[in-house]
This record gives structure tokens, sequence and C-alpha cells, in this order.
């Protein structure tokens, strides 16, 4: 549906170019935002595209003016969202400036007119984050008219691109689609005819209900008749020779619900929040070991993962364990060496290594961010308490060839240094000097290991 011819002849009135000079680009708005309501603002605004289009706007004052109604339209909100966001990049970037160079600039049907610097000066401000109350105070005629602004130094690439990237989510039927109406390229053409008033033209494309600014010829899709199926055996059933031969089976499970998926569900919303009492974590474990699939549908994310290892580092080291095989993995890996250095974060870690092979970069990645996070803190007792931790899980990892300590062996060897102090950090130490002289047989790789556990 288009606009009435009384709201035709509304926007005519306001774009009417003694209205233009004489009347600021933000009242102009103002009395297009009071005169429409917010449901016709589309209508608006697509009329206010068509009249760009096909050169029905004679002065500059007239395109400014109706450049700045298009953008105050959908004022708060962002160029990506406004549907007519690409037609501002158009009228900054024509396509002309894209072909090579010295090709003559080319004519297209619905060109949208070419602005000089002045007025892409403005329109560049207008559609960026400067304040728009200085900028609307003044008149069309007043802007073109102004100084030649300096040279542009927004950059409007990533408007552009997020521009792009939303137009080619657009299903392809949509942009093959090509506008009705047609402006004559020809000017001088057919003087001997006589003139249509604008307002009489404007009228007659933007009314009604078929108006022919809303139609858009697109091709027609066409795709060939899929074949009959030839069937031979498929539909025996229906003609049933012996029915005595045949049984009807009915789907016990069907509409019963899923109570022990609920209750797991909502036992792993609790996990989240709290420690669960050890009935509950026998109820929760029992549930995942009768149905493996289960832990695919309780609701566990990645970015939820650190509240179940600080509340339940037993549940999530048995979830975890049904998840390896899950193409997300490597996610829950990645928050759980990232996530905040524990307790309770180092007992899933170990249990984890010394159960399954974790990957070796994960396993060193945790150990630097324990290290790291040693040497940062400013609490000098939380500071000696995470030290003791860390040596011990180091030395368990060490002790059952999880790592390979050559790999790591200078960093850990400085930490130590560094937390001399530290009993458990001393030993630690004790521990590199021998088996850097070889008194220790442990310096074999964690893929020796690997090969073992499996074998077992």
């Amino acid at each position: 549906m288009g606009l009435t011819v009384d709201q035709c002849n509304l926007l005519f009135d306001i774009l009417d170019p003694p209205s233009v000079k004489t009347h600021t680009l933000e009242a102009l708005a103002n009395d297009v935002n009071k005169k429409f309501d917010k449901s016709d603002h589309f209508q608006v605004a697509t009329c206010l595209v068509m009249l760009l289009q096909n050169d029905l706007l004679p002065e500059k004052e007239q395109r400014l003016a109706a450049i700045t109604v298009l953008h105050e339209l959908y004022r708060g909100e962002s160029l990506v969202n406004n549907p007519f966001g690409n037609v501002f990049i158009h009228i900054l970037f024509p396509p002309e400036q894209h072909s090579t160079v010295g090709a003559p600039k080319l004519e297209y049907a619905g060109q949208l007119p070419r602005l000089g610097d002045v007025e892409k000066h403005f329109i560049i401000q207008l559609i960026s984050d400067v304040p728009k109350d200085v900028l609307l105070k003044r008149t069309a005629y007043q802007v073109i008219n102004s100084d030649t602004p300096p040279k542009n130094s927004v950059d409007l690439s990533a408007l552009r691109l997020s521009l792009a990237e939303k137009q080619l989510e657009l299903p392809m039927t949509s942009k093959s689609g090509i506008p009705v109406i047609f402006s004559l390229p020809d000017k001088t053409a057919n003087k001997e005819l006589p003139e249509t008033p604008l307002r009489e033209i404007v009228s007659k494309l933007a009314t009604g209900e078929n108006a022919p600014i809303n139609r858009v010829y697109k091709p027609e899709f066409v795709t060939l008749a899929p074949p009959l199926l030839n069937c031979q055996d498929e539909l025996v059933w229906l003609n049933l020779t012996n029915p005595k031969e045949h049984l009807v089976f009915y789907d016990a499970t069907m509409c019963v619900p899923d109570v022990a998926g609920y209750e797991a569900r909502q036992l792993m919303n609790k996990a989240y929040k709290s420690a669960l009492s050890l009935p509950q974590q026998q109820q929760l474990l029992g549930e995942l070991e009768k149905e493996p699939k289960l832990v695919y549908h309780i609701g566990l994310t990645p970015s939820k993962l650190p509240e179940l290892v600080e509340n339940n580092p037993l549940i999530a080291i048995e979830v975890l364990l049904k998840l390896m095989q899950s193409k997300q993995i490597t996610e829950y890996f990645s928050v759980l060496v990232n996530m905040e250095m524990s307790l309770h974060s180092m007992e899933v870690v170990n249990r984890l290594t010394t159960t399954v092979d974790l990957p070796t970069e994960f396993v060193h990645l945790y150990i630097s961010n324990c290290i790291s996070t040693c040497e940062t803190i400013k609490d000098r007792y939380m500071q000696n308490r995470l030290v003791r931790l860390v040596c011990v899980f180091l030395q368990s990892l060490i002790r059952n060839k999880i790592i390979n300590v050559q790999e790591l062996f200078i960093e850990v060897q400085a930490f130590c240094i560094e937390f001399s102090r530290i009993r458990e950090a001393a030993a630690l130490f004790r521990l590199l000097k021998q088996l850097e002289s070889g008194e220790l047989g442990l310096l074999s790789s964690p893929t020796s290991n690997s090969k073992t556990k499996s074998d077992g």
C-alpha cells in the first residue's frame, strides 16, 4: 500500500523550494515526524528515495533536505539497522568510483544524485557520531553555500563492511529484483510533449493500493518438476492380503515426559550456583551414567563451566569426561585453561590428566597460567598458598609422566628459584635437579605414558 494523495501532497509541501530555503533542516525533519505516523515512515522513506533516484527534486536544497529527512526518519537507530542505510553509502561512494580509471561515468536506472564535497561532508557528519544539534540548525541553502570543508577524516570502512555483510544475508531472489520505474535518460528528448507537473507525476507513482513505487520486477524462479516415485513394495500395507500376518506395534514411550532429563537439568542449574549435597551428586551422576547422551541436553555451555568447577568440581570432572568426543571439547578446554586459578580448577585438571590424554598445548598453557597467577598476585598469604598448590600439582604431573619436563624446564626452574623461600618450591627444585642429573627415570615423554594407559 502506497501513500495517500493527501500524504503525498503533504510531503511535497515540506520539500517545496520556498519551504526548504526558509526552514532549518531540523524543522523540516520534525515537521515530517509530526505529520506522519511512525507506521508510514517506511513508505515516506521509499518515496524520498524514488524522488532522488528519478531526478524529481530539481533543486540542490531539495535533494539535501530529502536525504536529511531520510536519515531522521530512523533517528536513534544505527545506520546498519536502517533499511535505507545503503542509500547513504551509494551517495558517498558512487559506482563510477569503482570503475576502471579513465572509463566514462556510467548512467544507470535509478541513479542517486551526485553531490559536491560540501554536501558529502555534511552527510558524513550526519551518519557519524557527531552531535546533531548544531548540525541541523542550518538551512539546506546555508549548508550548500558554506565554506569548503576540510578533508574528511572519518573512517567509514567498518560501516561499509557491515552493510555489505548484511546485504549478503538476503536471498538471491531479493537481490535480483529491479524497480519498475525508470527515469528518462535523455532529458532533451520529446520536448514537443506537454510537461506534466512534478506533483502529479509523484502522485501517480507513489499513491494507490498498487503504487508502482512498491512494485519490483523479479525474474521467475523456475525449477524442474521432480520425477514421480516408481512405487513397488513401499505401500503394500495399504492392501493387506492376509491381515493376520501383520501386527500393529505401538511406541510405548510416546508422550511420556522425560522426568530423568528434567531432574538432571534442574540439578545442573543448582550446581552452577552452590555445592550439591552428596545424594544430589549421586542422583545426577547416576542419571548421566544410565543415559550417556543426556550430557548434551543438560544445559552446560563453555561459559558456565567455571561456575560448575568452583561449586562442584567432581560433577565437572565427570561431565567433561563424557564430553570428550564432543566437537566443543576444545572450547571447554580453552575456558578451563583461562579461568581463574584455584584449588578446584587444579583438581579438575589433575584428574583429567590422569584419566585421559589431554592435548599437550592445553596442559602447558594451564601450567603457564598458574605460574603467571602466582607471580602477579599481591596478597602475600594467598601467594604462598597458591605457590604450594602449584608445586604439589607440578610434582604430581611430573611423577605420573603427564608432562615432558624438558619442554617446561626453564620456566618451572625460574618459578622455583623465585619462590625458593617456600618449602614445596624448594622440593620441586630438587626434583628438577634430580631429573636433570639422571638420578630419576622420569624424563620419558607423555607419549609413552599414553600408550601405557591405553594398553592398560
